[in-house]
């Protein structure tokens, strides 16, 4: 018994060791099976963040829908376009104003291949909500599905491009040419009527209305040479000619009174009052005296065309201000009705959009040539306008050191 019982416990033994060696090796492989865990997972998260690190540095607001249809990932150009609200999580109904984007997000699901559209859409369903002030707005929508193996946990992505710089100014450009055709299309065509009228037999012997038919004729060859002048102006000023500007001190008191001599046969003949007592003597101004002469007359004659009934008083200020040079021309004719303030410097833009009719005559051009003449100076140009009381349109150029000098 007592050899069997040794034999016993040695068994019992040997089985618990060997028991207890399996349960360490367990232990040790479970172990193991954690660290490549960790491993996995830490390379995995490295990995996202390599990922989120190069979708971060596009300039396009991309965003990535999880597989229950919600929004799992923003990047950087995505979270700023939605400052005021977290996206995450929520789903695109809720993230995204126009039902275009749901239908073109649908259609991919459904089809598993890629939808490009380019929406236009009104400044209130604009995504960037209260934030977007710049009216019609357009935007490239790219949606795609996404390979499950690369990307488990999202099921397709959605790219947004903001194209309105594009979009507006593919309709300038459209705009310009129909604005333009149409504004020299009236006065050639009145200048060929009245040339068919001249030489119909017989005519040119009546000299009274034969001057009669010249002066007409003239007067809208002026108007015709004056838009062709005013297209090459805006021209040189937009292709990048501002650069060669030539740009010298000269005193603005003296560029007024150039400007008021020029107008003075439209100020007698309307009765108007231009007061350029606010201008201040010696101020000088470093910038292109010839485009500095053209804002100042487009502003004026703009006034006094605007408010053709006598006695109109407009009025010209200039000062050196801390920040600056303020130019401001304001008048108190009838004004110019608050919808109609964000598009006055646009081309070929009149507040009396009837243009047959209108009565009042100029190129549509002028306020155009001031807007960017004064950006190639690197000053910017606002209007305000309180019908019937006030319309003023002011100007902030920035001055250097040595021009505020001079006149402090």
């Amino acid at each position: 018994m007592t050899i069997e019982l040794s034999i016993l416990c040695i068994a019992i033994l040997i089985i618990g060791w060997l028991w207890a060696d399996r349960i360490k090796k367990q232990k040790r492989f479970y172990q193991e099976i954690q660290q490549v865990k960790v491993i996995h997972n830490e390379a995995l998260e490295a990995e996202r963040k390599r990922h989120e690190l190069l979708l971060d540095g596009l300039s396009d607001a991309l965003f990535l829908v999880d597989q229950q249809g919600l929004v799992c990932y923003a990047n950087i150009a995505a979270r700023k376009m939605f400052a005021e609200r977290n996206v995450i999580g929520q789903s695109p109904q809720a993230v995204f104003p126009d039902a275009r984007f749901i239908e073109a997000i649908h259609q991919c699901e459904h089809n598993k291949q890629p939808v490009v559209q380019r929406l236009v859409l009104p400044q209130q369903l604009s995504p960037l909500g209260a934030r977007e002030n710049r009216g019609v707005n357009a935007w490239l929508l790219d949606v795609a599905p996404l390979p499950p193996e690369a990307y488990p946990q999202a099921k397709l992505r959605v790219l947004l491009r903001d194209l309105t710089a594009e979009f507006q100014s593919e309709q300038v450009r459209k705009d310009f040419v129909a604005n333009a055709s149409h504004e020299l299309r009236t006065p050639l065509a009145i200048i060929q009527g009245y040339l068919e009228n001249l030489l119909e037999a017989g005519a040119l012997r009546d000299q009274q209305q034969a001057a009669r038919f010249l002066g007409i004729m003239s007067k809208h060859t002026d108007r015709v040479s004056r838009i062709v002048e005013d297209m090459l102006v805006i021209s040189r000023l937009e292709s990048g000619e501002a650069a060669a500007l030539s740009i010298e001190p000269f005193e603005f008191f003296s560029c007024v009174q150039d400007v008021l001599e020029r107008l003075e046969h439209l100020i007698v003949s309307q009765q108007a009052q231009v007061d350029f007592g606010g201008v201040e003597r010696g101020l000088m101004i470093t910038g292109d005296r010839f485009y500095w002469t053209q804002v100042l007359f487009n502003l004026i004659e703009n006034a006094l065309k605007q408010n053709p009934r006598p006695g109109l008083h407009v009025t010209v200020t200039a000062t050196a201000q801390a920040d600056g040079i303020h130019v401001d021309v304001a008048d108190d004719g009838i004004g110019i009705p608050s919808s109609h303030l964000p598009f006055v410097f646009k081309r070929f833009y009149r507040v009396d959009q009837n243009h047959t009719n209108s009565s009042i005559k100029g190129t549509g051009l002028g306020l155009s040539i001031v807007k960017r003449a004064i950006e190639a100076h690197g000053g910017q140009i606002s209007v305000s306008s309180t019908p019937g009381r006030e319309t003023k349109f002011s100007i902030l150029l920035p001055v250097d050191r040595t021009v505020m000098d001079q006149v402090g």
